[in-house]
């Protein structure tokens, strides 16, 4: 069985640009291209910038949903203040969350986590189901070149 842990999430808010995806899901070259794409913008415009002044800590999150029937990625923060012209403020509730954490590289560590939790953990776990909605994943600077790493993944017991 992949490692993960099963831990209860209070509330919690992020501020988040973001964009609809185009690709297919089973394309993971094409869809990390398109997020790349997307995050060399926010970077390049001062979006990026603007969300990490924002922030009330140091994690960076990218958050995977499906919004007015279509599905979205975005970059967030956990905000200390509003940013006036955020794509949304996501809510992700109260709940029982499936973590998968890992250590890796900064620029793919996001899409490593959330192609381990869909395409291996959660296809183990048999007394829990995703209950829809956001997910996020997160990352923080080792120090060391490395980023730490957590998928989060609200859930119901079966």
């Amino acid at each position: 069985m992949a490692d993960y842990t099963l831990e209860h999430k209070k509330s919690f808010t992020l501020t988040a640009y973001g964009f609809s995806i185009q690709s297919n899901f089973q394309d993971m070259a094409a869809l990390q291209k398109e997020k790349a794409e997307f995050w060399d913008r926010l970077k390049a415009d001062g979006r990026f910038h603007k969300l990490k002044e924002a922030a009330k800590d140091d994690l960076e999150w990218s958050v995977n949903e499906v919004y007015q029937g279509k599905p979205w990625n975005y970059f967030a923060v956990e905000a200390r203040k509003s940013v006036a012209d955020a794509t949304r403020v996501i809510e992700f509730p109260e709940s029982e969350y499936i973590v998968v954490a890992r250590t890796g590289d900064k620029e793919t560590l996001f899409d490593q986590l959330t192609y381990h939790a869909f395409g291996e953990v959660l296809a183990q776990i048999t007394d829990y189901a995703y209950i829809g909605g956001p997910n996020a994943t997160y990352r923080k600077d080792n120090g060391d070149g490395t980023f730490y790493g957590e998928f989060w993944v609200p859930v119901v017991k079966k």
